[in-house]
């Protein structure tokens, strides 16, 4: 068990610390809406973890990876949702009096709306968990177990984030962004769409 505890610890923390789609909506809306908007994406994108952790369990994850018509499904719906918000963030980067109205109408979709099906739509996350219960978490390994395992994931994951938000809210981190702020929306525009095409080339 000791050693099951070990191995979840050490690839969720790596997972966490990759970057990917989740940590750029994550930052972005942070940078956007503050400390709120982060917690709230992150929000979601942990319910999310917990949709694929959920389907894993009882076997619906080894059906998509294994059709190639669910995941490409999977894998261009998520590249789409990416390469969308990549160009509202270049859209909304092209003056900065409008970041304000920007971050009222992504407030008004839902922060966790966005972190839960960017999250949901990023084929990585199936396979990672996928990964995790044929590789770590067996048949084999008892209720009780496969229990703390998954709080494991979850409050490693959930610790990361908050950290995270934390950390880009910080006094000095927001006056430095805030003076970039139009910089910042390009880039992060830029970014989206760059994670958007490296998904939909995505293979498992």
């Amino acid at each position: 068990m000791l050693d099951q505890v070990l191995i979840i610890a050490g690839i969720t923390v790596l997972i966490m610390v990759s970057p990917g789609p989740d940590m750029a909506i994550v930052t972005r809306n942070t940078i956007l809406g503050g400390r709120a908007a982060g917690f709230t994406t992150s929000l979601g994108v942990l319910t999310g973890n917990l949709v694929h952790i959920g389907y894993c369990v009882v076997g619906i994850g080894v059906l998509i990876s294994q059709s190639l018509v669910a995941f490409s499904v999977l894998r261009y719906a998520g590249a789409a949702y990416l390469a969308y918000l990549g160009i509202s963030s270049l859209l909304a980067g092209r003056a900065v009096e409008n970041v304000a109205a920007s971050s009222q109408t992504v407030r008004a979709r839902g922060w966790y709306v966005q972190g839960f099906v960017n999250n949901i739509l990023n084929p990585k996350g199936t396979l990672f968990y996928l990964g995790v219960f044929t590789i770590v978490i067996t048949p084999d390994t008892g209720i009780g177990v496969t229990a703390l395992l998954i709080l494991i994931m979850v409050s490693i994951s959930a610790s990361f984030w908050l950290a995270f938000v934390l950390t880009l809210d910080h006094a000095s981190v927001r006056r430095l962004l805030d003076r970039s702020r139009l910089a910042v929306n390009r880039v992060f525009g830029v970014l989206l769409i760059a994670i958007a095409l490296r998904v939909a080339l995505f293979e498992r």
